[in-house]
């Protein structure tokens, strides 16, 4: 004799049924396929397409550096060089090594990123905070009034006069507080600080806590996505800049990598007949040398990036969501 037994669980159970000692699963719940149009198909794919395509138009000048770095000059200078390289060779990295004020001016750019970037998060988040609590008085015209420097500004000749006026000419410290806060990144923390609830804050005075005390103990512990973002963007403009040390710098000692290599750059445009004699016997020219140089210069960032890459989804839609 055959036996059903139907067992529901709530309204939308699977249905369990037993035939003949045969378990048997009913569909109710399984997860229904979505059939795509053909518009659908044709722009997911077109999609597709496109983020293969700027992928590879990021990824290329990257994997071209590098190659050219390690591939025969000669090779490098007549185009033969294109996706692999060729007859490898590391005495490009030998040169750039030896190469006058490298190491100086790599230790003057670590300096500028870790302690600038420091001083962007410090001044950055104090600021973020300040304008995220409702209680502060004329709240209002203080966002207007910062998010107005993100449309207008100065200019260089004014902003170049200021330095000037203020003694920041051949200093360190006009570099690491000229450029103290960048509005879109203060936009972002405090746009992450204003998700907080107020509840933790309001416990905190009735406990007793000062205003510094819960920027310190609640709002930085749990904005570390955002502050995790916001320190490696900083991070990558300070490591990459070299406008402003080029023209606030003049002492060589204190310029950072990009400066001297912006240098070399010039100098290969400049001295380019003396750049083409490169021999079937040469072992580094001046290009591969900056392609070396170069190198060297993006690894940093390269290995920093992993290490906050988690904390970018979270930080990023945070800012983006409500500014």
């Amino acid at each position: 004799m055959k036996k059903i037994e139907i067992f529901n669980w709530k309204k939308n159970a699977t249905a369990r049924v037993e035939k003949n000692g045969t378990k048997v699963l009913g569909k109710q719940n399984q997860p229904k396929h979505i059939l795509e149009s053909r518009g659908e198909k044709i722009f997911n794919t077109v999609m597709i397409a496109l983020g293969l395509l700027i992928t590879l138009v990021t990824l290329y000048p990257i994997w071209y550096t590098l190659i050219a770095s390690v591939s025969n000059p000669l090779l490098v200078e007549n185009g033969s060089v294109l996706l692999l390289p060729k007859r490898i060779s590391f005495d490009s990295y030998v040169q750039a090594a030896q190469k006058d004020g490298l190491w100086v001016a790599y230790a003057n750019t670590i300096f500028y990123t870790v302690f600038g970037v420091l001083v962007n998060m410090a001044f950055s988040t104090t600021m973020a905070y300040a304008l995220s609590r409702k209680r502060l008085g004329f709240r209002k015209f203080f966002i207007l009034f910062t998010v107005f420097t993100m449309w207008f500004n100065a200019g260089i000749i004014p902003l170049f006069i200021t330095f000037k006026d203020f003694g920041l000419l051949n200093s360190r410290s006009g570099i690491l507080f000229g450029f103290a806060i960048n509005t879109y990144n203060m936009i972002i923390l405090k746009s992450f600080f204003e998700q907080v609830p107020d509840s933790l804050e309001e416990a905190a005075f009735m406990d007793g806590a000062s205003n510094i005390r819960i920027f310190t103990t609640i709002y930085l512990p749990l904005s570390k996505p955002a502050l995790a973002t916001v320190g490696m963007f900083y991070a990558v403009n300070r490591w990459n800049s070299y406008f402003w040390a080029m023209n606030l710098l003049r002492d060589d000692n204190k310029m950072p990598l990009q400066v001297l290599l912006k240098k070399l750059i010039v100098d290969r445009v400049v001295n380019e007949t003396e750049a083409a004699i490169v021999t079937e016997q040469s072992l580094s020219s001046p290009t591969t040398v900056i392609y070396a140089i170069i190198v060297l210069a993006i690894i940093p960032m390269m290995v920093a990036y992993p290490f906050v890459q988690k904390y970018f989804k979270s930080g990023m839609t945070i800012g983006a969501v409500k500014g």
